[in-house]
């Protein structure tokens, strides 16, 4: 750094620190706009690995069918089930690359244990539900094929169901009632929260028979019950699109389609990749809006500096007497427009930083800080000090030294 350019460093700082008041609201625009573009950016990020987590949470590897297309859902229309249990097994028997496969049949029941009741999803699926969607026992165990086969009345409970109906008492072995028929509870699976707004814990199992042979085949009779998704996992990563493709071509000899699908094949990376692109776009949109405030900052900047050139034109007309050039002039201003614009920027930061750790303290979102932010926040802010100080700063250096002597 020039001898001059420390001289000129230390002659903004003395004059910014002597109009404290003015200085402190001159950044301002550049605080806020730094604090909200960190927060912005960073809780976005935030937000992305929850949902990247709430994912991973649901299994790995895994496939999801549903009935219905993704355009039919997205103009509102309720697909009716297209799929069944046979789906499920020919899925089973003939893809070659599935490693296991959980058909779902879930509808809302009140369920009750001496005298306490809850309404809980009770949801009929097999054994292998607990290996494809990564749910553990905890205590006692699952239900097996034999209690498929014999369409058992036998019953898993959600944690937070367990707690519900039994408090600290050990549930297993306890007879529950679902419809006014006795279930007996065998195990109660582990802890895992809500996900996409389905709370995990709340939750029944049953085998998948008994749910469509006496819950809710016994409601309704006429109707055929049908499952409202099959979920799949892959014998590895790079099984996925083989068996996506597979499963496919199945579903379809076996619902005789010749045009549109009636159900729909996702993986979880796409879900993923759905969910990345759009937190991805709702964060650079905050972050822009975020933006605008360091480009109104910018403007205070400027505005605040044309009226201390204003102010000062004597000051100027003094120094030009004495010998300074109109570099000097030029480089004294622009100066304190970058300091302005660096310190509010520095303090943005702290405050952006701050409120995104408060906001991780009280909410499911984790805290990301983002380095690439910061430097990104500092540069702008410096790049603002200097766009928006030149203006200022080329006025004050052409100024001719008789005629500001003479200013009043």
């Amino acid at each position: 750094m020039s001898v001059d350019l420390v001289e000129s460093v230390g002659m903004a700082v003395r004059t910014l620190t002597a109009n404290k008041l003015r200085s402190g609201l001159t950044m301002l625009g550049i605080i806020i706009g730094n604090a909200s573009v960190i927060a912005m950016v960073s809780l976005g990020q935030g937000a992305q690995r929850f949902v990247n987590q709430q994912f991973q949470g649901l299994g790995t590897n895994l496939l999801f069918v549903v009935p219905g297309t993704d355009q039919g859902r997205r103009l509102g229309a309720v697909p009716a089930s297209s799929l069944t249990l046979a789906d499920a097994e020919a899925i089973k028997r003939q893809v070659p690359s599935v490693a296991g496969v959980a058909p779902q049949m879930v509808d809302r029941f009140r369920i009750s244990w001496a005298s306490k009741d809850t309404q809980v999803n009770v949801t009929g699926t097999t054994p292998e539900y607990t290996l494809v969607r990564n749910t553990a026992i905890v205590q006692g165990r699952s239900f097996n094929d034999l209690n498929l086969d014999r369409n058992d009345r036998v019953a898993v409970l959600g944690p937070a169901t367990a707690r519900e109906l039994f408090g600290n008492r050990d549930p297993i072995g306890e007879k529950v009632r679902i419809r006014n028929l006795s279930f007996r509870v065998i195990g109660v699976t582990e802890e895992k929260g809500s996900a996409f707004g389905q709370n995990q814990d709340e939750i029944v199992y049953v085998p998948v028979t008994t749910m469509a042979n006496q819950l809710v085949g016994r409601r309704n009779s006429r109707r055929s019950p049908s499952l409202q998704s099959i979920s799949i996992s892959a014998r590895d990563p790079k099984s996925i699109r083989a068996a996506q493709f597979q499963i496919t071509n199945l579903l379809r000899l076996r619902h005789n389609i010749r045009g549109e699908d009636d159900f729909t094949v996702r993986s979880q990376q796409d879900l993923l990749q759905t969910a990345d692109n759009v937190t991805g776009i709702l964060t650079i949109v905050l972050a822009a809006t975020a933006g605008i405030s360091l480009l109104v900052g910018g403007i205070g900047i400027m505005n605040i500096m044309l009226v201390s050139v204003t102010e000062r034109t004597q000051e100027i007309g003094l120094r030009k007497a004495i010998g300074a050039t109109r570099a000097d002039v030029l480089t004294q201003f622009t100066v304190e427009a970058v300091i302005l614009a660096t310190a509010g920027g520095m303090i943005g930061i702290v405050l952006g930083v701050g409120g995104t750790l408060l906001v991780g303290t009280f909410t499911p979102l984790d805290a990301i800080i983002s380095p690439a932010a910061i430097v990104l926040a500092v540069s702008v802010s410096g790049a603002i000090g200097l766009g928006f100080g030149v203006f200022p700063a080329r006025s004050a250096a052409r100024l001719d030294p008789i005629v500001a002597l003479r200013s009043q």
